[in-house]
């Protein structure tokens, strides 16, 4: 009996793989997630095309420390920035700075994770010694590290965070590839004469998305965490622009006559956080091959 013989050919309903994703945003979990989302999700998109009520910049030394009003949503600060304003901008800061980092983290993380993992040898060897190193350093200390080395830009910071993350998705995606380089269809597909790469990408890769998804969503979350922990620290996202943990710094100091300052950046990122890791356990449960997205 031939290798093709022996092995059936099995197809994904394209209808499941539909139901499996639904699945994730109607567990309470998901639910929950999506919607504290997009509370967060929708003022950051508004900020990222120039639709806030007023310029983030913008100061108005008449209007500072005002309480939320109709006027001003979530009040002003020392300076008579409008704090809502801020606010989006600051999301619309850390979610752009979040996605640059954690693509770039994701694909050379993954690319590095899955070809070691799969040809093993020199390849596997390095790709473990780099890892190593990264995770010898916290992660935040590596990241503070390199964003004050480098010219501070939003660049520079989205550079530290993929570095900090990158050894993340490498250890991520080759665990699984040990396991799937030698079951049955892999073994058949390189038997019938496929190249091994072809194998990898066609076979492999494609049988890790549901662990890569939850781990580009939870890095998402992580990230943001992190770029406002960075400008908390005075070396994230440089001024006049907006961010999260600059703002919450800035508002210590004044915390006991103008609370709002504290509590809506601190707010917004705390329900960003929190709607995104809930995201990323919706997907895990739909995606966990031991329920079959059910």
């Amino acid at each position: 009996m031939t290798a093709a013989t022996a092995t059936p050919i099995v197809t994904i309903d394209p209808t499941r793989r539909r139901r499996t994703w639904v699945t994730a945003f109607r567990t309470p979990t998901g639910v929950a997630g999506t919607i504290l989302t997009l509370l967060v999700l929708l003022p950051a998109l508004a900020a990222l095309v120039g639709l806030t009520p007023y310029d983030p910049a913008h100061q108005n030394v008449d209007a500072s420390l005002q309480g939320p009003s109709v006027t001003h949503w979530f009040g002003t600060d020392q300076f008579g920035r409008d704090i809502f304003s801020r606010t989006a901008s600051g999301l619309a800061n850390s979610l752009r700075i979040a996605v640059v980092s954690v693509a770039v983290a994701a694909v050379v993380g993954i690319v590095l994770g899955v070809l070691g993992g799969y040809y093993q040898g020199i390849l596997d060897r390095v790709v473990g010694v780099i890892t190593n190193v990264l995770f010898a350093f916290p992660s935040l200390l590596l990241a503070l590290a390199l964003a004050a080395t480098l010219q501070r830009s939003w660049i520079t910071v989205a550079i530290a965070i993929a570095t900090v993350y990158m050894p993340i998705f490498a250890r991520v995606a080759r665990g699984p590839v040990l396991t799937l380089r030698s079951v049955d269809y892999v073994t058949a597909s390189t038997a019938l004469g496929r190249r091994r790469l072809t194998t990898l990408f066609t076979h492999v890769v494609p049988n890790m998305r549901g662990i890569l998804v939850v781990q580009i969503t939870l890095s998402l979350s992580w990230s943001i965490l992190t770029e406002a922990s960075l400008s908390f620290l005075g070396f994230g996202t440089p001024p006049p622009a907006a961010s999260l943990g600059a703002m919450v710094y800035d508002a210590q100091t004044l915390s006991a006559v103008a609370p709002w300052m504290l509590l809506f950046p601190g707010l917004a990122l705390v329900v960003f956080v929190v709607g995104l890791n809930l995201v990323g356990d919706g997907l895990r449960a739909a995606l966990d091959p031991k329920t079959g997205g059910r």
